[in-house]
């Protein structure tokens, strides 16, 4: 193929697609460039479907180098490994957005990978990797109902703008992410300032904007190429086989969603259903239709029943308007919470919903174990962290423990995300914070829990936070122009539903949004449902917080280290630290206290007990205090010559003298009639010459001042 280029301006941005240069063998590539970031999308697919499975064997990668930005990796191999967080993120934003248009039974490996070759910080390259990747799937000629297409919004002042840079999207009220189709919106990211549901949904709808002339733009695109999408016709399965296993189950399965029984004993009256109808197909002859059609369905057995479970689970929602825990549409499982639930550690939360149950875990550490970050992102710090893991055990499963997966990565962000608009700034409580959610029982929106256990954990470490912070996540069935919006939805409701669609946020607003669908768009009239319901869901779950703990404890853990900060003038820096380091290590030493020094002159002092911070602290003053003329200080005599004077520390290197006629009132023959080495004496400082010469005398103190000078 021929080189081909076009060019669209968004809002003042000019985004150029090009296509045919780069990348030949894959199967769709294109190079998406705005301003100086330039992102490599590729798509491929195999040549046959993967057999055996029940998923779509979708794979995006998101690729950072680091030379885009004129950097070497951090790592010992200085090469990249793998994937960072921010990396990781974003590979899930363009799953989460490309993976509900894929036609059902399409089951043919496609990876998708991005690469960012270029990076000028005023413009963040994620929605341009979605531009990218939708492209490059269409022409690679792989059956997908797009195009898709996202746009980013923030918010500064009372002013929505589009594609903020990255600095413009941390300093203001919004970072928001929506992805859609001509069919409406399929994916929302959002992180906000306590925002109030209208304002979200004006985002949005702002954002959507861009999208649909992004989404024109793709069509311009390939038609100019003249490519078309092909059409993807799904093997059909025997209808007879359909209606066998609706006529043996059907009624059985329906009564069982009615009864509204505990999760684990659903569960397994449905899975001996499952295998009581598969055995009566055992025991068909190998010849019968029945058994022939089950042997050469494309669909596995276990997918019709599934099937069969969804239809009857959506069709008793919509019809009857309860749930399979027998709920109706806006109500909550029971709630139950406690603090202080660990010995040792800083701060504890635990947070059960139904049976889901999310254990959240408080660090405190010094300005020493912030983050460094690895990435293109211009952030160099994260003083915030937060982790989830999600063990087998919390759903009866066994799963080997090999690291963190995407899932988990991605439900940390959330959590995170949720809570840093009522963190407490830097200057206000100085500690480096780590939140781990750890998983214990699983059955739906195990974000949302860790995002309420971690409140509880945070306020019983004592962390000031401006606001607790609670989520609810919600579901949604659609069947035609029929729409039910669930709240708290369970495990079998966000499995076999459309929507998952969490919201976090305070009394005040919104903090965090995430949403994820598995039909092609909803509509705007659907979210500012969805959101009106979150609102009502998480104030009643925060309520129910609240009772077990209202407020951050006033103090902190006494496991906790005890931290305090002073500013010093920067060109003091070399002072404190000393020639290689001699001057803070002897601190370091006596006081066993740990000293983080920052480039703006904030010196972190940290120990586990507060007196022996305090003795560091003071040590710190001493070598940064100015001298001023006329002022009193205690010092000692460090040394003396005869008929000249006495040398006199008056502060951690810095050094005076004492003139002999400055010691005394009288004539004085020989300096040690009046000092000796060791002496501790109150002297006022008479003059500081232009090579920096501390001139000192005894005279003319007034007593108050002596008395000032010596406590």
């Amino acid at each position: 193929m021929e080189q081909y280029r076009r060019s669209v301006t968004i809002h003042g941005r000019e985004i150029t697609v090009s296509t045919g240069l780069l990348a030949q063998q894959a199967g769709g590539a294109v190079l998406v460039q705005a301003g100086e970031t330039a992102v490599l999308v590729t798509a491929t697919m195999s040549k046959s479907r993967r057999e055996g499975i029940d998923f779509f064997p979708l794979l995006v990668d998101y690729e950072e180098r680091q030379y885009a930005a004129g950097r070497f990796p951090g790592s010992y191999m200085r090469r990249e490994g793998r994937a960072p967080e921010r990396a990781i993120l974003a590979a899930r934003l363009i799953d989460r957005s490309l993976r509900p248009l894929f036609p059902d039974g399409f089951l043919n490996d496609v990876q998708i990978v991005t690469m960012v070759m270029a990076l000028d910080e005023s413009v963040p390259p994620e929605t341009l990797a979605l531009l990218g990747a939708s492209l490059a799937v269409m022409l690679a000629r792989i059956p997908f109902h797009g195009p898709v297409a996202a746009a980013r919004v923030g918010l500064m002042g009372d002013e929505f703008i589009i594609n903020p840079t990255y600095k413009e999207a941390a300093d203001g009220d919004l970072d928001l992410i929506v992805a859609g189709t001509s069919r409406g919106v399929i994916m929302v990211e959002c992180g906000a300032n306590r925002l109030a549901e209208e304002d979200i949904l004006e985002g949005i709808e702002y954002g959507m904007e861009t999208v649909s002339m992004l989404l024109d733009f793709q069509r311009d695109f390939l038609k100019d190429l003249e490519v078309t999408t092909p059409e993807f016709v799904a093997a059909t399965t025997d209808v007879a086989l359909v209606d066998f296993i609706k006529a043996k189950a059907g009624e059985q399965v329906a009564q069982i969603l009615g009864e509204f029984l505990p999760k684990g004993e659903r569960d397994n009256k449905l899975d001996a259903i499952e295998a009581e109808v598969k055995a009566l197909f055992s025991q068909l002859p190998a010849e019968d239709p029945l058994a022939v059609a089950l042997k050469t369905s494309p669909v596995k057995y276990g997918d019709l029943f599934e099937e069969l479970t969804k239809k009857l689970m959506r069709e008793q929602i919509i019809r009857q308007g309860k749930r399979v825990d027998g709920r109706v549409m806006d109500e909550i499982r029971p709630i139950s919470c406690a603090a202080g639930l660990l010995p040792r550690v800083h701060g504890t939360g635990l947070f059960t919903r139904g049976s889901t149950q999310v254990l959240s875990i408080t660090t405190l550490g010094t300005a020493g174990d912030a983050q460094m970050m690895d990435d293109l992102n211009p952030d160099h710090e994260k003083r915030y962290l937060h982790h989830y893991n999600f063990p087998g055990f919390s759903t009866g499963e066994v799963k080997p423990l090999r690291g963190v997966s995407r899932r988990e990565v991605g439900h940390g962000a959330l959590a995170e995300r949720a809570l840093i608009p009522v963190l407490p700034s830097k200057e206000a409580f100085p500690y480096t914070i780590r939140v781990v959610s750890e998983v214990l029982s699983s059955n739906g929106s195990t974000s949302m829990g860790s995002v309420c256990g971690s409140t509880l954990s945070l306020m019983d470490a004592g962390v000031p936070i401006a606001e607790p912070i609670s989520g609810v996540a919600m579901g949604l069935i659609k069947e035609g122009e029929e729409v039910r919006v669930l709240t708290d939805i369970q495990g079998i409701e966000d499995f076999l539903g459309d929507m998952d669609f969490k919201v976090a946020g305070s009394r005040d607003g919104i903090t965090a949004l995430q949403m994820d669908i598995k039909i092609e768009g909803i509509t705007l009239a659907i979210l500012e449902t969805a959101l009106s319901q979150a609102k009502v869901g998480r104030l009643f779950i925060l309520e129910k917080m609240l009772a077990t703990l209202d407020q951050p404890r006033t103090t902190v853990s006494p496991y906790a280290p005890r931290l305090l900060t002073i500013k010093v003038p920067v060109d003091m820096i070399g002072t404190v630290i000393g020639p290689g380091g001699k001057t803070i290590k002897r601190i370091t030493e006596e006081t066993g206290a740990k000293i983080d020094i920052e480039d703006d002159g904030t010196v972190t002092i940290s120990a586990p007990q507060s007196e022996k911070a305090n003795i560091a602290l003071r040590m710190i003053e001493d070598l940064t205090r100015t001298i001023d003329v006329g002022g009193v200080y205690l010092g000692s005599v460090s040394r003396v010559i005869s008929h000249l004077g006495a040398f006199v520390q008056i502060l951690p290197g810095k050094e005076g003298m004492v003139h002999i006629s400055q010691l005394a009132d009288r004539h004085v023959r020989k300096v040690e009639e009046e000092v000796n080495v060791g002496d501790e004496i109150v002297v006022k400082v008479k003059q500081v010459d232009g090579k920096g010469r501390i001139n000192l005398t005894r005279l003319g103190i007034h007593p108050g001042d002596a008395q000032i000078a010596r406590r």
